[in-house]
């Protein structure tokens, strides 16, 4: 049969669901007990947000869904969001800008087309805002709270790569490139495109050696910082930057985090003013995030600091084990051996008991759908529950649902 689903959207089964509500819950458990509250913006933004805040490069532009939001007399583009951050940034500025802090997190698709379809065009992300916070100290809290997250995923031995948007940016101005040409340039590196360094056409050759150091840069060396920032073409505005990124490398050095330095590890930094960060896991790209204290600005409020990140729960979820084979040992099936509606009755009755107890009970009347643990069969005469262990195919008879609890829990325990 022709499939009838659109090109690049995606249908999320069973397991896939399963998987995706770990990853859900992990995130919001760990974002809750750091005291981050939830929030929710609409699908639908102005575009005119994005474009204000750099996200739509003329590359981008054509990756967006928009359309002319009509109403009879003129209209407004809107466009379905790309990107988690701006609208909380909006929401923020409309309805939360009196708090002197804010830490807020979200769970939310975004949408990117993308030619072929055989790309997702709906995306899911996981997202952190801290508002309006300087210190280095938010800077590093950001960071600890996604790698916290990234191993209550379950997520296998996450690794954190830093650059600085800051930094970057400031030696770019150092060399005093005309307008198109730097426009040009600030382009093809948000797309990735580190090599248009190597044509670029600036009398100040120091600088350019800079950068071209510092993009080669792999791996912890805080030494090349400083380094760095005695070099004597680089301004005071680029040595405070380098100062800003070293405060945090310190900091933390100090309380045992550890990363690498790769100024190149990072893409779309458009409206990221400071340090930037990604964290992977098997080589994917998990998490991306850092400091961005003009976006409120940009948006319609007032200029304050922010931070934050965003994990890409597509390429998660297939990286974790579903909840259904983790739980397998707590995992009953239910079924009676007529269908009488007194053994229908116990048998509701014994697989409420049972999910009170924290197990999985399904109740198997025509057939079970989970790889089961545990088979528990009911019987009307004499009545009693015969309780399989389907791993080891040994059978227990007893006469009451304690019985039953206490058989299944007491080797759950001896399991453990």
């Amino acid at each position: 049969m022709e499939s009838q689903k659109c090109k690049g959207a995606r249908d999320l089964l069973p397991d896939d669901m399963e998987r995706f509500r770990q990853v859900e819950d992990a995130f919001r458990n760990s974002c809750l007990n750091w005291g981050y509250r939830e929030i929710r913006t609409p699908t639908l933004e102005y575009i005119h947000l994005f474009t204000a805040a750099g996200t739509l490069t003329p590359a981008m532009l054509g990756r967006v869904y928009s359309f002319l939001d009509w109403d009879g007399w003129g209209g407004e583009r809107v466009v379905l969001r790309p990107d988690g951050t701006i609208p909380a940034a909006r929401l923020y500025s409309e309805n939360l800008s009196g708090q002197k802090i804010a830490r807020l997190y979200y769970i939310t698709n975004v949408f990117a087309f993308e030619e072929t379809g055989r790309e997702n065009r709906e995306k899911w992300q996981c997202g952190v805002e801290l508002l309006g916070d300087c210190d280095r100290a938010a800077d590093a809290e950001v960071i600890a709270l996604a790698l916290e997250i990234a191993r209550a995923m379950g997520l296998s031995q996450p690794e954190l790569k830093l650059s600085h948007a800051g930094i970057l940016k400031a030696l770019i101005g150092e060399l005093r490139l005309d307008g198109d040409s730097k426009t040009a340039l600030l382009d093809d590196i948000l797309e990735g495109n580190w090599q248009a360094f190597a044509s670029v056409k600036s009398k100040n050759r120091e600088v350019v050696n800079a950068i071209a150091t510092l993009i080669k840069l792999k791996g912890k060396s805080s030494g090349f910082l400083a380094n760095l920032k005695a070099m004597p073409a680089v301004s005071a505005h680029v040595r405070n930057e380098i100062a800003r990124f070293s405060e945090v490398t310190a900091l933390l050095d100090k309380i045992g985090i550890s990363y690498s330095i790769d100024f190149t590890s990072i893409r779309g930094f458009e409206y990221y003013t400071g340090l930037c960060f990604k964290i992977t896991s098997g080589g994917a790209r998990i998490c991306s995030g850092g400091r961005y204290d003009n976006l409120i600005g940009l948006v319609g409020g007032k200029d304050i600091p922010a931070c934050g990140f965003a994990f890409y729960l597509d390429s998660i979820t297939d990286m974790v084990k579903p909840w259904s084979q983790q739980k397998a040992e707590k995992t009953v099936s239910v079924k009676t051996t007529g269908k009488s509606a007194s053994m229908v009755k116990t048998a509701f009755e014994a697989a409420a008991a049972m999910r009170k107890v924290g197990l999985i009970a399904e109740l198997d009347f025509r057939g079970s759908q989970l790889e089961a643990r545990w088979t528990v069969a009911i019987s009307a005469r004499p009545s009693m529950f015969t309780i399989i262990d389907n791993n080891t195919k040994s059978r227990k008879m007893v006469y009451t649902v304690s019985d039953v609890i206490n058989v299944i829990g007491g080797f759950n325990k001896i399991a453990k």
